[in-house]
């Protein structure tokens, strides 16, 4: 059996790939071999990221939070033993956003797990 090389399905599956390798740098944009190679790991990558971003920004929201509760004479890991000792449930994002968007609300809650701490 003889083979197709100018069909209509092998032509749509490399302009598949081509056209998610568009904007890649030298032949990795119009070379279907190396284009190819370099959407797989590209996707591998998407992949893992997506999986990496939920950490990077809990991250940052402690370091956030522990800026501000610094100011406040406390350290982070204080800070959450006592929140966890007076019984409040607030996540680290809202923590967070509560640290720059709502200063006084902040110190209030500060002064909760400060008041925990204290028993």
């Amino acid at each position: 059996m003889s083979r197709a090389i100018d069909g209509t399905k092998r032509n749509n599956r490399r302009a598949k790939i081509l056209k998610l390798a568009k904007g890649f740098m030298g032949r990795r944009g119009t070379n279907y071999k190396a284009a190819k190679d370099a959407v797989v790991k590209s996707l591998v990558h998407a992949y893992v990221d997506r999986r990496d971003r939920k950490g990077n920004f809990r991250q940052l929201w402690i370091a956030r939070i522990n800026a501000a509760v610094r100011d406040e004479g406390l350290s982070y890991s204080r800070f959450i033993d006592g929140l966890t000792k007076a019984g409040v449930a607030i996540n680290r994002k809202a923590l967070s956003n509560m640290a720059i968007e709502d200063p006084v609300a902040f110190k209030k809650v500060v002064e909760v797990a400060k008041a925990a701490l204290a028993k």
